[in-house]
């Protein structure tokens, strides 16, 4: 099971946000104990309102509860010499530290890379960071929306050079794919102290992250290549790697990179035997130059089906194609449902909400999600296991160190 992979792990994390707390929360669903270190006021993304799914929502704040499921959640007033001797502790006991707060921030509290492994040699130090640890903007702050899609060279490819401005990006894109790549850094490294006993450092950029999703479009500009923004329909050679639209203005989209193979089989379907006898048709090179042709062809045969008719058509060839479909669409598809991509969180109340997984999953199993943990919810029980006692507990609440 998931929850059992990461057992017996503990990790703290010092983070806000989306990016990293997204690394935290996978480690989570993998059966980790992490606990997240928010300040007094709590983490600013608690406050974001955004598409229905934030702080304007009746209920559960769901951008909030993707980002730290399964956690628990200690307030701790870090700039206080009090509250840095707790945090300090949490980490003596610690397998991870996980952070995306900037250096000059970490260094400021004594808990830079170098610091903290000094004093801990044992713990897995993990940075999720805009632009890298080295070089002049090390210490520039970034979302994904600026590091990943803006300068990480996303916005400018996926836009046609017709448009006024870029494209805008989804929310968290970078964030999200960052996080999968920093919970993978981690599991790399708590695999390499297994078997030599040494902790590391882990580092993952959003402007890394963006290069890497880029990695095809990098090859051809390393190598002198061209790379074409926004790539218009036709221009590609092969027209069985087109998205056709079908009469109720819907789209199917073809992914034939064998087309050869496939060509019989869709004329077939389309009951136009004389396609695949056309010579202008015979095999890849020459479709690719009657491509014009070739796609008024297939223009013509799918738009004058329905959709629903192009599904159940394409349906009878062993092909790689798939519906254009809406993100309405996804969360009742057939293949979502059947293999558990979306789970169900349940809430003390025995109601639920629902939130998609990580897609990640052991043994044919999701995760068992859990609830994200309320702001220093869990700072007294966190406390005690230290050894702390209450009165210590009280001393620290008149403090003003923890809530």
């Amino acid at each position: 099971m998931n929850d059992e992979v990461f057992a017996g792990v503990k990790v703290v994390e010092l983070a806000q946000w989306v990016f990293v707390p997204v690394a935290g929360a996978i480690l989570a669903d993998w059966g980790a104990d992490v606990v997240r270190v928010e300040r007094l006021e709590g983490d600013a993304y608690r406050g974001l309102a955004t598409q229905g799914i934030g702080t304007e929502r009746a209920g559960v704040n769901l951008s909030m509860a993707l980002a730290n499921r399964g956690k628990r959640s200690v307030a701790i007033d870090l700039q206080r010499t009090e509250g840095m001797a707790v945090f300090l502790e949490l980490l003596e006991y610690a397998d991870v530290f996980i952070t995306n707060l900037r250096p000059g921030a970490l260094e400021r509290l004594g808990l830079d890379a170098g610091t903290v492994r000094e004093r801990f040699p044992h713990l897995v130090y993990a940075r999720g960071h805009g632009f890298g640890v080295r070089g002049p903007d090390a210490d520039q702050p970034g979302y994904d929306s600026s590091a990943y899609f803006a300068r990480g060279g996303l916005a400018h490819v996926l836009s046609p050079p017709d448009l006024d401005y870029p494209v805008t990006q989804r929310g968290a894109m970078g964030d999200r794919s960052g996080a999968m790549a920093l919970a993978f850094g981690i599991a790399g490294a708590l695999l390499r102290r297994h078997r030599t006993g040494e902790g590391s450092v882990v580092d993952v950029s959003l402007l890394a992250t963006a290069m890497w999703t880029l990695s095809s479009d990098l090859l051809a500009a390393l190598n002198g290549g061209e790379i074409s923004r926004g790539a218009s329909r036709g221009t590609f050679f092969n027209p069985l790697t087109e998205t056709y639209r079908t009469k109720d203005n819907r789209h199917v989209s073809l992914v034939f990179l064998q087309p050869d193979r496939y060509w019989a089989d869709l004329c077939h379907a389309l009951d136009r035997l004389d396609l695949a006898e056309d010579p202008r048709f015979a095999d890849i090179t020459v479709r690719a130059e009657n491509r014009e042709a070739c796609l008024a062809e297939l223009d013509a045969e799918f738009g004058k089906r329905s959709f629903e008719e192009c599904k159940a058509l394409l349906s009878r060839i062993n092909a790689p194609w798939a519906p254009v479909q809406s993100v309405e669409e996804l969360v009742d598809d057939p293949q979502v449902l059947a293999n558990d991509y979306i789970g169900e969180v349940q809430v003390d109340s025995g109601e639920f909400y629902v939130l998609p997984s990580v897609p990640v999953q052991f043994d044919e199993q999701p995760p068992p999600l859990r609830r994200a943990p309320e702001h220093g919810e869990h700072t007294e029980a966190v406390l005690l296991e230290l050894g702390r006692s209450w009165d210590d507990i009280q001393t620290l609440k008149t403090a003003g160190v923890i809530p």
